[in-house]
């Protein structure tokens, strides 16, 4: 159950990225039986008050799953920032009354249920811009909470300055760093090779 403390917030699931390592669509890759875009939207969809997939060109594998579809404003392969600036241009047109995005890539089956409530918290208690995840000593730059103000800011990086890598854009805001423990099992482990797949096979047996 989502605190009653914390603000609404719009939930983005980042699944437009190449998948090279992996040769297939991770979005569709099956873990335990499902599909890993459905571990993701499974954990985040009861903390947010709408979840919506961020899709390359192919929107086929999203399209039954009942949740918006945004594709990236930027052309090409811009990066997870221009999936980040799809879903904040989204929130502000679906849910104009709603000042919170929290992202999420596709690759992580094992999300946090306190995700949301946890970047909030933190975010509101150092006084911060926006936070984002960190575990065994590592930010996990996609796993964070955004301002939808910041979306006109997010444009002119990505689309005039060339921005591409996360923290290029957040270094400029003050941003909480909100740490998860990584034992017994890191709620951020992310699946890119063949091998971690079958680690997460292993680990989903166990995962709470």
């Amino acid at each position: 159950m989502i605190p009653p403390t914390t603000p609404p917030t719009v939930g983005l699931v980042l699944a437009g990225g190449a998948s090279r390592r992996m040769g297939i669509d991770k979005a569709t890759l099956a873990i335990a039986g499902k599909p890993l875009v459905a571990h993701v939207l499974e954990r985040l969809v009861p903390q947010c008050v709408e979840v919506a997939i961020n899709a390359g060109n192919d929107t086929r594998p999203f399209a039954g799953l009942g949740h918006a579809i945004v594709q990236d404003p930027i052309p090409g392969q811009a990066g997870p920032l221009a999936g980040i600036l799809a879903g904040l241009s989204w929130c502000a047109t679906a849910h104009p009354d709603v000042a919170w995005m929290v992202s999420s890539a596709v690759d992580t089956p094992f999300l946090p249920r306190d995700l949301v409530a946890r970047l909030h918290h933190e975010r509101a208690a150092a006084g911060a811009d926006l936070a984002c995840a960190a575990s065994g000593g590592r930010r996990h730059h996609t796993a964070a909470l955004w301002p939808v103000a910041l979306a006109a800011a997010l444009y002119e990086a990505v689309a005039t300055e060339g921005i591409r890598a996360v923290a290029g854009f957040t270094d400029r805001y003050r941003i909480a760093v909100v740490e998860w423990p990584s034992e017994p099992l890191d709620p951020f482990f992310n699946i890119n090779t063949p091998a971690d797949r079958d680690a997460a096979e292993r680990l989903s047996a166990g995962a709470g």
